[in-house]
């Protein structure tokens, strides 16, 4: 599959008072046109500053240190603030997690729609607003010229999701980023919200990258899995493969964190004990090890390199140098 975006051995490092700390290291992943990559793991493992170093979106304290991001052949780490900003929003869209903070509260749906349109496209002010309210309607939102017409704040979640959406596919582009794009809706607008994704990029031919912690989210979306910890890569599957023959013991916590129909009354919903790592503090050897019940002495004392562990499937554990089964292998579905 052609690779419409190519995320090579990314380092991402930020400035602070007690020094520079890498909260990304070692990404590498491909993209492919008309693929949906859902990135995965627990708050602090990456996967947002993976997103916003893409965009090149990282603050004057962050930066790409190391690495390279490939977008349609062409380079991005490096290139001016003017040069990203005809590719933001236009040829690479993002969808954040909160809505209401991403959309000025004092400006109309409508200004803030067709700003965004008239930035990329050489369009009328009338024309943009008309090219709006077409987006609003594909979006689901009946009724679409009053909605312009609305401050963000007398808009509900999921309107206000569909309205990002909206403002994200208005410039047809080729990567739509989205992080965490069902977080806080209820399971009724989290399921319509899936369904307009999957609608829009049969339409358009979208790539996306899907930046979530929920498999449940993953299993309806995805084409293939990146599992994240502790800011680099711990194993990567086609979704079918990441299900039902996972290796890594995090990935296999994080599939037994899913509530599962049927269970007994009384039951007790499965969690990882501890917490993801500070970037600063980030132990010798594999970074797992302090939360995996299969921790051996080479875990602690070697980093693990990202292992072959069958077509398409890498995972970075010493269970699958040394061949044994791994964490999963189909127990978890």
């Amino acid at each position: 599959m052609e690779a419409v975006l190519e995320v090579r051995q990314v380092q991402v490092t930020f400035q602070t008072e007690k020094g520079d700390i890498a909260p990304v290291e070692n990404v590498d992943f491909r993209l492919g046109k008309g693929e949906t990559l859902a990135i995965v793991g627990e708050s602090g493992s990456g996967k947002s500053v993976t997103s916003l170093s893409i965009m090149g979106l990282l603050g004057k304290a962050g930066r790409v240190s190391r690495g390279s991001i490939s977008f349609d052949g062409r380079e991005l780490t490096g290139l001016t603030a003017r040069a990203l900003n005809r590719i933001r929003g236009n040829e690479i869209s993002m969808i954040f997690q909160e809505p209401m903070s991403a959309l000025n509260p004092v400006l109309t749906i409508g200004h803030q729609l067709a700003e965004q349109i008239r930035k990329h496209r050489k369009l009328s002010r009338k024309e943009a607003r008309a090219e709006g309210e077409a987006m609003l309607r594909k979006v689901g939102i009946a009724r679409a010229e009053s909605i312009m017409r609305e401050y963000p704040f007398a808009l509900s979640g999921g309107m206000l999701q569909r309205v990002m959406i909206a403002m994200a596919m208005s410039c047809n582009p080729k990567v739509l980023i989205a992080d965490e794009p069902t977080t806080a809706l209820d399971v009724t607008i989290q399921a319509q919200i899936l369904r307009l994704m999957k609608g829009l990029k049969k339409e358009f031919g979208t790539s996306i990258v899907l930046i979530t912690h929920d498999m449940n989210v993953v299993a309806e979306m995805a084409d293939r899995v990146i599992v994240m910890y502790g800011g680099e890569v711990v194993e990567e599957a086609d979704v079918f493969r990441l299900f039902d023959h996972h290796r890594h013991p995090y990935t296999k916590g994080l599939l037994e964190c899913i509530p599962q129909i049927g269970g007994g009354k009384g039951e007790r919903l499965a969690a990882i004990a501890g917490t993801v790592p500070l970037p600063q503090h980030m132990p010798t050897g594999c970074r797992f090890q302090d939360r995996c019940p299969h921790v051996m002495d080479r875990c602690r004392e070697q980093h693990p390199p990202l292992l072959a562990a069958g077509p398409g499937h890498q995972v970075r554990c010493w269970l699958a140098a040394d061949g044994e089964g791994g964490a999963g292998d189909g127990q978890t579905r």
